[in-house]
């Protein structure tokens, strides 16, 4: 079965679900000490979270770019989540997403929260065919991120390394046993609405209408 175009894939349980970002040293510990982000965190700026572990690892090199030394692993309440993608703007102009340019310039002003999706990447951080959500939270919703929906924050960063390892000794079943276990998320209509996210029956039409 196709994999839909743009689908959450993520770990989670009932209550929380699992995001990933890569930080210096400097912010890690202090928030690995604490379990929630603190100082020297930087609240004003925009912080980007993602479900995808793999996505992750593309965008931080397998923990080896600087500044993204370290791979946090943080527990969010699935509440916190969908509040965040209800509220949410893609952060592109989609005419298939957008009633017009103008429109979507307005909402982007005002929303707190952005969204995007870009490239799946294999365990080699190839891109694949179908795409990965990536979230960006700004103003009050870094606040609420940062004291009211992380649940637990863990160091990510020997997992990393170790997969990297296995992939560089050309043990590839090994790494990706280590990868975590991650699901389809499923979201409300509405919220799916929102984040451009796709169907499977949307995926099925489009299917269906191709063979015709």
């Amino acid at each position: 079965m196709n994999t839909p175009n743009r689908q959450i894939r993520a770990r989670y349980t009932d209550e929380t679900i699992t995001v990933y970002q890569a930080y210096s040293d400097e912010i890690a510990r202090p928030a690995l000490a604490a379990g929630r982000f603190v100082a020297p965190l930087k609240r004003e700026r925009m912080t980007w979270i993602k479900p995808s572990f793999l996505w992750m690892m593309y965008r931080c090199g397998w923990a080896t770019k600087p500044g993204q030394e370290r791979v946090l692993a943080i527990e969010i309440t699935r509440a916190g989540f969908e509040w965040a993608l209800a509220r949410a703007c893609l952060s592109h102009y989609d005419r298939d997403h957008h009633a017009s340019r103008d429109e979507w310039s307005r909402q982007l002003k005002v929303s707190p929260v952005r969204v995007q999706w870009d490239p799946e990447r294999s365990l080699r951080l190839e891109a694949l065919p179908y795409r990965s959500l990536q979230v960006g939270l700004s103003g009050a919703a870094v606040a609420d991120y940062v004291d009211a929906w992380t649940v637990a924050i863990t160091d990510a960063t020997p997992l990393a390394k170790e997969i990297r390892r296995r992939l560089d000794e050309g043990d590839e079943a090994g790494a990706t046993s280590l990868l975590p276990a991650e699901r389809p998320y499923g979201l409300p209509a509405s919220i799916g609405a929102v984040v451009g996210a796709t169907s499977a029956r949307s995926e099925e039409d489009t299917a269906t209408s191709h063979r015709r």
